[in-house]
């Protein structure tokens, strides 16, 4: 799942300097959620990570199937200092 997520817009996101790092599916309140993480060499800021969103956002529209039927899309970034 991630390898796909990662084709799909890492190109797409890396003028920003961001990049996917991880990308999965858990269930929170019995909705299903397709959560894309982002991670930098930089500290990525809220306007990044809107900006990232949007494209993100566009590109998974456009790709549906790769989010089997989850009920939300969340994206966010890694805190620095996690493995």
């Amino acid at each position: 799942m991630k390898e796909t997520v990662e084709n799909l817009v890492n190109e797409a996101i890396k003028d920003l300097n961001v990049f996917v790092s991880d990308a999965f599916i858990d269930t929170e309140e019995g909705k299903k959620r397709f959560n894309i993480v982002l991670d930098s060499e930089e500290v990525i800021d809220l306007n990044k990570i809107t900006e990232a969103s949007r494209i993100i956002n566009k590109i998974m529209d456009e790709n549906e199937s790769v989010m089997e039927d989850a009920d939300e899309l969340d994206i966010f970034s890694k805190e620095k200092g996690e493995e």
